[in-house]
């Protein structure tokens, strides 16, 4: 990725090439996006949405993260119901019943509520 200081323009209708009077929808479609990466480099399309990423944390705030997190997660409980979510948990547990040693389930549950939690990088 560019260092800020060095960053790439956003292309406009004379850099990529293309006719004036072409739509967005018919100006890329006969090159597919080289013409783009050829120009901004590899990366362009993450760095851009990147940039609107952080934007959007910027003016809605971790609220509105926490909100559609919920919300997609009614969807799914809607969706399978809640016994798939229970069955999917079995299944969890088992798994990491057989890749950890015995004692696993004794060590982890002597810690209770005292395990702290890494808070995820933002």
């Amino acid at each position: 990725m560019l260092p800020e200081e060095e960053e790439k323009p956003i292309p406009t209708t004379e850099d990529t090439g293309t006719p004036e009077a072409s739509s967005p929808t018919t100006a890329g479609r006969k090159r597919g996006g080289r013409t783009i990466r050829a120009k901004y480099g590899e990366d362009y399309y993450q760095r851009i949405g990147q940039k609107g990423g952080e934007v959007l944390k910027e003016r809605r705030g971790s609220e509105y993260y926490r909100e559609i997190a919920q919300k997609g997660g009614n969807a799914n409980v809607s969706k399978y119901g809640s016994d798939h979510f229970s069955e999917m948990g079995k299944k969890g547990g088992n798994t990491t019943k057989q890749r950890q040693d015995p004692d696993f389930y004794k060590r982890i549950g002597k810690l209770g509520g005292a395990a702290k939690r890494r808070k995820k990088p933002s």
